[in-house]
């Protein structure tokens, strides 16, 4: 199957609401942030360089396949993958390995703009398994699971990750955190644990507005206990 790629901007919103509609058919509400912080991400892009947001669409002629969405992430020199659903109607086409694909190239061509080789790292959260309500919301966690894995993701196992709630609410939520090491085989505890800063920093209070101390109290949660002075004013 041939896929055209485009991309979604603050200056360009087509084909928007046929990404909303996969989204909100591919993730649990949980895991699923409000509508307005992919517009608040758009806008972001256009003052955050060298930080960037991407949204990437995948097309067979006009019907949407895919949906991938990525910050980079300058200071830690990652790629941050958020999102990223394939159309259950073309699921057996290899299209989630291609969306994949094509959102880390997209993403290493801004590290390579902010000055860098490559990227030194990539990744993303996804649900765990263990915390699936259902025997078929556990199969599903699975498969992602399994399909990161066979595209070059390995499972973070050195300290246990959770998301900041993305609504009105207080409680964290535990995820699996999966990496794939660019530059080379190996990121220690510490870098591993600046890169989750970061992401804490760009995505989850610059771009989602959540509450500061909320966040620190999730950082705590995972055995980050750090605060710098980024965290004392918005960009």
């Amino acid at each position: 199957m041939e896929i055209s790629w485009k991309e979604i901007s603050n200056d360009n919103l087509f084909y928007l609401d046929q990404v909303f509609e996969l989204y909100d058919q591919s993730f649990p509400l949980e895991v699923r942030e409000p509508h307005d912080i992919f517009l608040q991400s758009l806008k972001y892009a256009t003052k955050a360089y060298p930080n960037n947001f991407r949204l990437l669409v995948g097309l067979s002629g006009k019907a949407l396949v895919s949906f991938a969405t990525g910050h980079y992430l300058a200071d830690v020199n990652t790629g941050f993958v958020v999102y990223i659903a394939t159309n259950p109607l073309f699921r057996t086409n290899g299209i989630g390995t291609k969306t994949l694909l094509k959102i880390e190239e997209i993403l290493n061509k801004d590290a390579v703009l902010a000055g860098n080789s490559s990227l030194r790292a990539m990744i993303l959260e996804t649900e765990s398994p263990n915390w699936a309500e259902t025997v078929i919301d556990r199969e599903e966690c699975l498969k992602r699971n399994g399909f990161f894995r066979k595209n070059g993701y390995k499972q973070y196992l050195e300290m246990e990750y959770v998301q900041p709630p993305l609504h009105n609410d207080d409680k964290s939520i535990p995820l699996n955190l999966f990496m794939k090491v660019k530059e080379k085989d190996y990121l220690n505890k510490e870098e591993v644990r600046n890169i989750i800063h970061t992401i804490y920093y760009e995505k989850y209070y610059i771009v989602n507005n959540i509450d500061k101390e909320l966040l620190i109290r999730c950082l705590n949660e995972i055995g980050i206990n750090r605060r710098d002075s980024r965290w004392k004013l918005k960009k």
